[in-house]
């Protein structure tokens, strides 16, 4: 992605051409997080301090080291020698075993696939993050040394481990700033505790609606199986001339005689059509057209060609733009294809949409949030110090010429947006115009779109008089997306940012969105209870249990934001 270069970008991105195939499926986020997991522990912790030929640990007039050798002895046999000692003694056994498997751990990635990446405006800002705690031996930033280990160890036989990467590191010695890396720590911190007093809120407030509701629904109809209709999936090509784009989409349509409603499904950055096939099969199986537009420049396959060297960015800024450009032509398309092909009974007029993550941000755009340069410019401008990853996509969009941009579509009668990335781009009055039902799905433990800062307080600007916040507890970013198998994606990702049971995570998408659509776009209010307090308790379980409210103690959580303005980006303190 890219986004207006500052004090964090010290070096100019290379430029390359654009576009790939989908042979990877990792959206950007998961590269960063994974290269993350290694870097963190340095950053992180003062107690298993890494080396090059030595880790200087640094604090004031206060300086300690250790030798690479000890750590590389360890890694080896296991064995802590004197030199490491001092360091690991307050370690238990499995934080020991767990440091020893963070130094060894390796992901086949390659050279090329590491240089695109780490050269990409975002690969840069996160080095340049990393650099300023990660330093030098003569105390300067580590962001060329970085990626210069980082590209060498990949190039290495032994492959893309920790251990490699500070092998690699063009210096005599890695100097750590401890003042900067607990004050980092320290806010992170602070964000998760915030996090978990605004979702107990949430929880408190949902309990106490649910012992007021009188609903029982152990007896009712399963809104996670298949519905009674039959439905078949078509590819079309659809060519836009007026923006000269081509893309495709997959639209599946239930086996009826007579126009039925149609939902569009927007996924996330680096993602494909596939991503959410299994939600687009359920809304079929009850009556709905569904279509799930192709995204390109921001899709699997661009990510792809950023890894392969054909590509500058994850997405260029005008996909804030052709993405809901896209949808808007798909939905005048398939109207003036239904009117003469009885194989398309879909009525465009009564629409709604569901997005993801850059797919939540599609959806909140074309709700009816206009663009807020002015609130963007001004939480850019915090962009060295932000705990958000969304924020870098977010900035991307002042590339764009500033004019007015709103792209809401009456045709959208009802909105569904997951773990969207919105509090800069649109902020509070850009989100309080939305008018139209929405819901808003959130995960507490959501590392790219935190749930407090992405979700949660922009629940609480929307006007909208049919509005929801569900919050799955424990759920991440990925809880929605990962697939089954796991093993197709060639980085792996650690088990704690795909989250526990997200097959579970997608039966309770199954419901909601079933509910959902059902109530707000097919006008069919029988479905409503479904959506109370009392039948959420009775489709929640561990181990990510759901709430949902429709409200929110607005005067409560402006008391937890007030413990710690410092952290907070502008756009959640308006």
């Amino acid at each position: 992605m890219s986004f207006p270069h500052s004090t964090l970008s010290p070096a100019p991105s290379r430029t390359w051409a654009s576009r790939c195939t989908h042979a990877i499926k990792i959206p950007c986020q998961r590269i960063a997080i994974t290269i993350s997991l290694w870097l963190l522990p340095i950053a992180g912790s003062i107690h298993p301090a890494l080396g090059a030929e030595r880790i200087k640990i640094v604090a004031g007039a206060f300086e300690r080291s250790i030798p690479i050798n000890a750590l590389q002895a360890y890694a080896k046999t296991g064995k802590v020698n004197a030199s490491l000692a001092p360091y690991v003694k307050r370690l238990k056994p499995q934080q020991l075993a767990q440091l020893r498997q963070t130094l060894v751990r390796r992901i086949d990635l390659s050279p090329v696939a590491i240089s695109q990446f780490f050269y990409s405006p975002i690969g840069e800002t996160l080095l340049a993050r990393i650099g300023e705690l990660i330093q030098t031996q003569s105390g300067l930033s580590g962001y060329y040394a970085l990626r210069a280990a980082l590209i060498l160890s990949a190039a290495d036989r032994q492959g893309l481990t920790l251990l490699n990467i500070l092998q690699k590191f063009p210096s005599n010695a890695i100097r750590i700033d401890i003042p900067l890396v607990l004050q980092t720590k320290d806010n992170l911190n602070k964000l998760q505790d915030l996090t978990h007093q605004a979702v107990t809120l949430i929880s408190q407030q949902f309990a106490a609606t649910t012992r007021e509701e009188t609903v029982n629904f152990s007896q009712v109809l399963n809104l996670e199986q298949r519905g009674k209709f039959s439905w078949n999936k078509q590819t079309l090509m659809f060519d836009d001339p007026r923006n000269s784009r081509q893309f495709l989409a997959d639209i599946y349509l239930p086996q009826v005689k007579t126009k039925v409603p149609i939902i569009v499904i927007s996924y996330g950055l680096g993602e494909d059509r596939s991503t959410f096939a299994y939600l687009a099969e359920q809304l079929a199986s009850y009556g709905f057209a569904v279509a799930i537009p192709e995204n390109p420049s921001s899709n699997a396959q661009q990510l792809q060609d950023l890894l392969n060297g054909l590509a500058s960015k994850v997405s260029p800024a005008s996909a804030f733009v052709n993405r809901a450009l896209d949808v808007q032509f798909l939905l005048d398309e398939l109207q003036r294809r239904s009117q003469s092909d009885p194989s398309l009974p879909i009525d465009t007029q009564q629409a709604s949409i569901i997005g993801q993550s850059f797919g939540g941000y599609t959806a909140l755009a074309l709700a009816g949030a206009p663009f807020n340069f002015q609130q963007l410019r001004k939480s850019c401008t915090t962009l060295n110090d932000t705990l958000n990853l969304s924020l870098l996509l977010q900035c991307q969009a002042l590339k764009l010429p500033q004019i007015p941009y709103n792209f809401r579509d009456p045709r959208i009668k009802a909105a569904i947006v997951i773990n969207p990335v919105d509090s800069s781009i649109f902020g509070r009055d850009s989100l309080s115009k939305i008018q139209i039902p929405i819901m808003f799905v959130s995960g507490s433990a959501d590392f790219v779109a935190p749930a407090l800062l992405e979700q949660i307080i922009p629940f609480s600007w929307l006007k909208a008089k049919e509005k929801y916040l569900v919050v799955l507890k424990g759920g991440t970013h990925f809880s929605i997306t990962s697939e089954d198998n796991e093993q197709q994606y060639p980085l792996s990702i650690p088990a704690q940012f795909i989250g526990p049971d997200p097959a579970l995570a997608r039966r309770y998408m199954k419901a909601l969105s079933v509910a959902f659509c059902q109530t707000y776009v097919a006008g069919a209010r029988k479905y409503l209870p479904y959506l109370s307090a009392s039948s959420i308790q009775a489709l929640s379980q561990p181990p990510l249990p759901l709430s949902i409210v429709q409200s929110l103690d607005t005067a409560r959580l402006v008391q937890v934001l007030k413990k710690a303005k410092d952290i907070l980006p502008p756009s959640s303190k308006n």
